[in-house]
């Protein structure tokens, strides 16, 4: 009897793995599949893609691609881990012994925390550092050149700067933890994998962290511009007639300006326009720094190039005028209200609840995010709200992505490299995977962190070392309730401060030369001209 009891458990555990490995796969699949629907949606399509006659470019741009999708589909699940698992709670605990939830259980959740924990630090260290330098190497000199010469090349620059990081990561903990400073657990195989791997992913997630806190709050403010440009806003705000109008006449004269350098090779624009280029309707980050009477200095082919750009961009504005002018009084009064009422009061509610969190902090409600105990599902919600509150928490994580990713490209030395549609190239894609890959790793930390749920962090995630420390918590929600509340005050009162700044500026003007003007009119009604003196 005892031998079947223990033969049914042996079974029970290997359906339950084999079900858990399935459901990984299932997820893992349907993750890679919509990231490499996003990268071909951005990837340049020119020489270096497929149509390269090189054979051996065609395949390194290819194997490079699907380490890119790969990695974007781990940035995904990284990002979803949060939601899925507090969704997974709730339903739980709402339908405990529902057939259709069986295979949702304990397991599975700290199983996917676990795989993602693995595969973010494979990709971080080992797949987008393959793939830049794959894309970069040439085969040794006097070696025979072609594929794996490429290959053997790119492997060994990885082993010497696996080398290089490792030092370095030897290094900083000899510098934090001299209990670790030792030789002979440098060269430890059970103390690499289980304290400078974790170590090393320990740094980036602080480095992450870091970068969430400045583009978060950036992404705050410039949230409602994106939002402002997709949406048809009211017509007091807004005059959509006149803007086509104004879209229309500058694509008419654009054309003439193409047809004219098309036939003569110049233009003839005397003097040049002194008005930059307008905004584009996407984005306001598309602003070409250079004005217009730049263009026009152009010839021949180059003059019609940029003519023929900028041409596209102005039909593109006048199509997008076009159907905004068209939309429905009810859509353009009551979309547009509705979604910045929404913006502002998920802003308020993120401040605010991290302000709560300070305080439970300061007070010692609230325990540090640290945690290496086992999290057991559906046994109560997580949220006081109930379902209300867990779903809020969810609403709020994905706002904390959308923010983040917005802000991102917002930073000064990263527009740069933003994916833009059709025209990235191959090594921004690289770039961008490794960004998103760092942020959406460090997400579940900052929600944990600031307050935004209550939900452990499970696996490698909680264990972190640098998230015990009060100090450097407490720093983070500081930060960020400073950053975030100065962001948007500076949003919403800088048209004041600019009109204030604009009239005490004309007021001291006139001020100041009001009596130069006096003294020189009465200095110059008492000097005697030279012909009256003569006349007498």
């Amino acid at each position: 009897m005892k031998m079947e009891d223990d033969a049914d458990i042996r079974e029970q555990i290997f359906h339950n793995t084999v079900r858990e490995n399935i459901i990984f796969l299932l997820l893992l699949l349907l993750l890679y599949m919509s990231s490499y629907a996003i990268i071909r949606k951005f990837r340049r399509q020119d020489r270096e893609d497929y149509f390269s006659t090189d054979e051996d470019e065609v395949t390194v741009y290819r194997i490079s691609l699907w380490l890119c999708t790969f990695s974007l589909a781990v940035s995904v699940g990284s990002a979803l881990l949060l939601p899925f698992s507090i969704l997974s709670n709730e339903i739980l605990l709402y339908y405990p012994n529902s057939y259709y939830v069986k295979w949702l259980n304990s397991s599975l959740i700290q199983g996917l925390w676990n795989h993602v924990f693995l595969f973010s630090n494979l990709s971080l260290f080992v797949l987008l550092p393959f793939a830049y330098l794959f894309t970069e190497s040439e085969g040794f000199t006097g070696y025979r050149k072609g594929l794996m010469a490429r290959v053997y090349e790119t492997f060994i620059v990885l082993c010497l700067l696996a080398v290089v990081v490792l030092g370095m990561t030897y290094v900083m903990s000899a510098l934090i933890d001299k209990e670790q400073s030792n030789i002979h657990t440098l060269l430890s195989k059970s103390d690499l994998w289980s304290y400078y791997l974790p170590f090393l992913y320990s740094c980036i997630s602080f480095i992450g962290v870091l970068m969430l806190l400045l583009c978060t709050p950036l992404g705050f403010v410039r949230l409602f511009t994106v939002v402002g440009q997709f949406l048809v806003k009211p017509q007091f705000l807004r005059d959509l007639d006149e803007e086509f109008f104004v879209a229309r006449l500058e694509e008419d004269c654009v054309r003439r300006r193409l047809v004219q350098a098309t036939a003569t090779g110049k233009t003839y624009v005397s003097p040049s326009p002194m008005c930059p280029l307008p905004v584009s309707p996407c984005c306001e980050d598309d602003v070409t720094e250079s004005p217009i009477g730049d263009l026009m200095t152009l010839q021949n082919g180059a003059l019609q190039s940029g003519l023929g750009e900028r041409l596209s961009e102005i039909q593109l504005r006048r199509k997008i005028l076009d159907k905004q002018r068209h939309t429905s009084s009810l859509q353009r009064n009551l979309v547009y209200p509705v979604a910045m009422l929404m913006l502002c009061a998920l802003t308020a509610v993120t401040v605010l609840m991290v302000l709560q969190n300070t305080l439970e902090l300061l007070i010692g409600i609230k325990a540090l995010p640290l945690s290496t105990r086992q999290l057991t599902l559906g046994i109560s919600s997580l949220s006081k709200l109930g379902p209300v509150g867990a779903a809020l928490e969810i609403v709020l994580i994905f706002y904390l992505v959308a923010t983040s990713s917005v802000g991102l490209y917002t930073l000064p030395f990263l527009s740069r490299v933003r994916p833009r549609t059709k025209r990235t190239p191959l090594t921004h894609i690289i770039a961008n995977c490794g960004l998103v890959l760092v942020l959406s790793s460090a997400l579940p930390l900052l929600s944990r962190i600031l307050g935004i749920t209550n939900f452990d962090l499970l696996g490698d995630f909680g264990r972190i070392e640098w998230l015990g420390n009060f100090k450097i918590v407490l720093l983070y929600n500081l930060v960020f309730a400073a950053t975030a509340t100065l962001c948007l005050v500076n949003k919403f009162t800088a048209t004041v401060r600019r009109e204030l700044y604009a009239r005490l500026k004309s007021f001291l003007f006139t001020m100041l030369h009001k009596p130069r003007v006096r003294h020189s009119v009465s200095w110059a009604s008492t000097t005697p001209s030279p012909t009256s003196g003569k006349e007498d």
